[in-house]
């Protein structure tokens, strides 16, 4: 008796020693993104109509549905920037699209990628272009930074790399909703939502109803994923992150610092083999203000890793995560050839902008759009027949923009009408509050977007003017090497 007794114990000691090296090994969960490119919270769980996104509108039900997670940038090159490091593009001199390609220039000391940051906490890092053959596609491998980078960001690139590579940081990045749309065609073009800023035009309509079909084909391939990833015994330890880099490929969209260029679909999973962090409740819909350098901070931290104490994103999850933000900021400076500076700061409530070029034209002259967005020349051609409305007409067609914008996202969903004007003592209350917030913003973290690009570098990139002066930075001179 006493020796089956002794055995039983001796059996119970090593399943307890196997469970927990297991609970050592898996004390950290595994993180992936998921990268919709130039795409906006146009899924079935956010209430739009006229697209197919079961898989996503299934991971936001397991998880949480944040209504108010914004980019720092409205064009992937800056955004990215921004988020791979956890700082804003315009303190880190990544501000101009595709620009430092083959200049040399270097993050400022302290700034890491993210990557890097995962890596020395003993994390595998992956780049997933290569998926399994059953899949038939492939990630688009986009990273598009603004800086040059020594090294190897990432240490794999294919999915088959995951299993035996654990804690891991991967991303995936989909070019389904990035332009031009290719995917199959299921959205009526009569019954989509099309927002009211543009024309009520066929053009406009099978153009929307397209963009929505990339969403569907988008929605398609991340439930290939996932599906996979629990196939591979993976899903229980991984944490899901699916995002859009900027917003919608769209006139108004990507490139200016409305909602709709700067506001993304944000969707979080937690997996089930660790507890809950602080915070996340699943099933649940969060109207919290969250911007893309956060999703940063807190992968970081959900990792446990220290957030470092420069880096501007704030972690929202966890036992590291604070107070919520009041606000969130953008920015948009030179987009290839075209020249425009905005600034921009919104609350839960209100959007401020701040044109520092307001003499120049919304349509001023980009090769990419004119080639790649059908609205935009549609705009011209019906501007010159009388066609648009008044309010598209005086938006479009006007020969400059506003210096202030202010609009009242809550009433005003498309931002159609600027209240910066306004007599309002409510109106002039949020636009003199949002004012300083966002003149604040530019001077504490040292807005590089004040200093001009040198006259030759706008030349080369075929600038349809010079770039105003503007401002001139007080006291701090960017740290980036050379």
């Amino acid at each position: 008796m006493k020796r089956l007794l002794l055995a039983a114990l001796a059996v119970l000691s090593c399943q307890l020693s196997a469970f927990s090296s297991s609970a050592a090994e898996a004390k950290r969960p595994n993180i992936l993104w998921l990268i919709g490119e130039d795409f906006s919270p146009h899924l079935g769980c956010y209430g739009t109509k006229e697209v197919w996104t079961p898989n996503l509108d299934k991971l936001a039900g397991e998880g949480m549905r944040f209504t108010r997670a914004f980019t720092t940038a409205p064009v992937c090159s800056a955004s990215r920037s921004a988020f791979m490091t956890g700082m804003y593009q315009t303190s880190i001199g990544a501000h101009h699209h595709r620009s430092h390609r083959d200049d040399g220039y270097l993050l400022p000391a302290g700034v890491k990628v993210a990557t890097d940051r995962f890596r020395e906490a003993g994390y595998f890092t992956a780049n997933l272009v290569e998926l399994p053959t059953s899949f038939g596609f492939k990630g688009s491998g986009k990273t598009d930074w603004n800086f040059t980078y020594e090294g190897k960001p990432f240490d794999g690139r294919g999915w088959d790399e995951l299993r035996g590579k654990q804690p891991f940081y991967a991303q995936i990045n989909f070019q389904e909703t990035h332009r031009k749309f290719r995917a199959p065609a299921k959205a009526d073009p009569a019954k989509v939502e099309l927002p009211p800023i543009y024309p009520d035009h066929p053009v406009a309509r099978k153009d929307w109803a397209e963009y929505l079909d990339a969403a569907s084909e988008l929605d398609r391939k991340v439930g290939v994923i996932l599906q996979q990833l629990d196939a591979d015994g993976l899903a229980d330890n991984t944490m899901v992150l699916f995002m859009g880099d900027h917003g919608q490929a769209h006139v108004r969209g990507k490139q200016f610092v409305y909602d709709d260029g700067l506001g993304v679909p944000l969707i979080i999973r937690w997996p089930k083999h660790f507890p809950a962090p602080r915070h996340f409740k699943p099933g649940t819909v969060s109207g919290q203000l969250v911007c893309s350098l956060d999703f940063t901070a807190t992968s970081l931290a959900l990792a446990g890793v220290k957030k470092p104490a420069a880096m501007q994103g704030r972690v929202f999850l966890g036992e590291q995560s604070g107070p919520p933000r009041q606000y969130v900021f953008g920015a948009r400076d030179r987009c290839d050839e075209t020249m425009f500076r905005f600034r921009t700061v919104r609350d839960a409530r209100w959007r401020y902008i701040k044109n520092f070029m307001p003499e120049r034209p919304f349509l001023q002259a980009n090769a990419y759009k004119e080639a790649q967005y059908p609205v935009w020349n549609l705009i011209k051609e019906l501007g010159a027949a009388g066609k648009l409305t008044d309010w598209q007409k005086n938006f479009y067609l006007a020969p400059g923009m506003p210096p202030e914008e202010l609009f009242d996202m809550d009433a005003d969903p498309h931002s159609m009408k600027n209240l910066a004007d306004s007599t309002r003592p409510e109106h002039q209350a949020a636009l003199k509050r949002l004012r300083a917030e966002l003149e604040n913003w530019i001077e504490e973290s040292n807005d590089q977007g004040r200093i001009p690009e040198p006259p030759e570098v706008t030349a080369r990139k075929g600038a349809t003017k010079d770039a105003a002066p503007g401002d001139q930075p007080k006291g701090k001179k960017p740290k980036a090497k050379q």
